[in-house]
């Protein structure tokens, strides 16, 4: 793909950086800019950036501690607050967050990074492609002479993703899904300024947008999640018509993976899937991918309890971890093409069920996840997990019945794998 835009994020967790990743193909330099973050960035700006990201992953790792930490979190989440959909109404009001955040701007917030992209006397000015609202509301007060579009990365969205006064913005989004299209045009977005592109998913997991790796991969995924062929044969037409014919039996065993989140949450899951599948990974009869990011602490804390379960020379099982989120997103989807069933909090990653991946879905945490959870169940992507001193009864009763497989192929066949080719289409024209 040709670079063509400016594309930026922050690195305060991985869904942004995530979501930014994927589009690095279509980015000046093949680098992503991190807002928060970047070579000359004045120190006012960092303090203030700084500030935000120190907050929320005090406020994520608290929620563990009993009354106290349930409490921060419940005050910090109003201010990320989703309201019901229904019943259908006027929701363009600002709040106070917004209000404060466009006050900053006034202070110069954000004006030396806009300026940093301004094109050169006689040049045309590069679009903005933006996975965080704050550097596209910059990027508009700012006023930055080319166009400026905000990618969503949730499949709903509270009032902070909208502008100021959101009916004279020009900033124009890239919508994951028809939720989000509808949301936006509540927060009062222009009808013309919002494109159902679905999701930016990579497309090293996905091929061309014919999507021939992709659906060698879902076949391959099918053959182990439905081993007793129930799936397949009561629906048969189906996977003929989306995949051709699958195999008897994929090129790789039956995988797991496990991600953890940024702050490190949920990591003792991981750790109860290694004890309970312990013989079957020694047997090389399955395999677990647990994922650390770029998080050292949890890639070490991994490692000590695969000491302690005498577990280091399992060939099956594999611990994902970088130093940065390049390296780490890299291995994570190289990794997730060969996965079967991917197990984290609802996330992004929800809409990597497009990539025909069965979502067991890890307790939330916050009003995001909560919608995020809400979207996967409506249409039969994932399923929350069950008691997980049990994990080996209900993971093979869902194997035998063929219930991981259709949730696989309702993703694959309800999802959008083609958002960035979406996203390249509409900056190019």
């Amino acid at each position: 793909m040709e670079e063509k835009a400016w594309v930026i994020s922050i690195n305060m967790g991985y869904g942004h950086q995530r979501t930014a990743y994927a589009l690095a193909d279509l980015a000046i330099g093949k680098k992503i800019i991190n807002a928060n973050n970047y070579e000359g960035i004045p120190e006012k700006d960092r303090v203030i950036w700084e500030g935000s990201r120190s907050f929320y992953e005090f406020v994520s790792r608290s929620k563990r501690i009993p009354f106290i930490g349930n409490f921060l979190f419940s005050l910090y989440d109003k201010t990320q607050k989703i309201f019901e959909f229904y019943p259908k109404r006027d929701l363009s009001r600002a709040n106070f967050v917004e209000k404060n955040t466009y006050n900053l701007f006034i202070n110069g917030w954000g004006r030396h990074l806009i300026k940093k992209l301004w094109p050169k006397a006689g040049e045309k000015a590069k679009p903005i492609i933006s996975t965080f609202f704050t550097p596209a509301f910059m990027a508009e007060y700012f006023r930055y002479p080319g166009e400026i579009y905000c990618v969503v990365c949730d499949a709903d969205i509270s009032r902070s993703w909208a502008p100021l006064i959101p009916g004279k913005s020009r900033i124009k989004y890239f919508a994951p899904n028809e939720r989000v299209v509808e949301r936006l045009r509540l927060y009062g977005v222009r009808k013309e300024n919002i494109f159902l592109t679905g999701y930016p998913l990579p497309v090293k997991c996905i091929g061309s947008d014919d999507m021939k790796l992709l659906k060698y991969d879902v076949a391959n995924r099918l053959a182990n999640l439905d081993p007793k062929r129930v799936y397949r044969k009561q629906y048969v037409s189906l996977v003929k018509n989306k995949l051709g014919e699958t195999p008897n039996n994929g090129d790789h065993v039956l995988t797991l993976m496990f991600a953890v989140g940024g702050a490190g949450a949920q990591k003792e899951i991981g750790v109860k899937l290694l004890q309970q599948f312990k013989e079957k990974i020694g047997a090389r009869e399955m395999k677990i991918i647990l994922v650390a990011g770029t998080n050292r602490k949890i890639k070490e804390y991994f490692e000590q309890e695969i000491r302690a379960l005498k577990m280091e020379k399992f060939r099956n099982l594999e611990i994902i971890f970088a130093d940065n989120f390049s390296d780490y997103f890299d291995s994570f989807n190289e990794a997730i093409s060969k996965a079967d069933v991917l197990w984290t909090k609802p996330s992004e990653l929800s809409f990597y069920s497009a990539l025909g991946l069965p979502i067991i879905i890890a307790p939330t945490i916050g009003s995001q996840e909560d919608f995020n959870k809400e979207w996967l169940l409506m249409h039969g992507f994932g399923a929350e997990q069950r008691d997980t001193t049990c994990i080996e009864e209900w993971i093979f009763d869902w194997l035998k019945a063929g219930h991981l497989a259709e949730m696989a192929m309702e993703g694959f066949v309800e999802g959008r794998q083609l958002g960035v080719f979406n996203i390249d289409k509409i900056i190019s024209q």
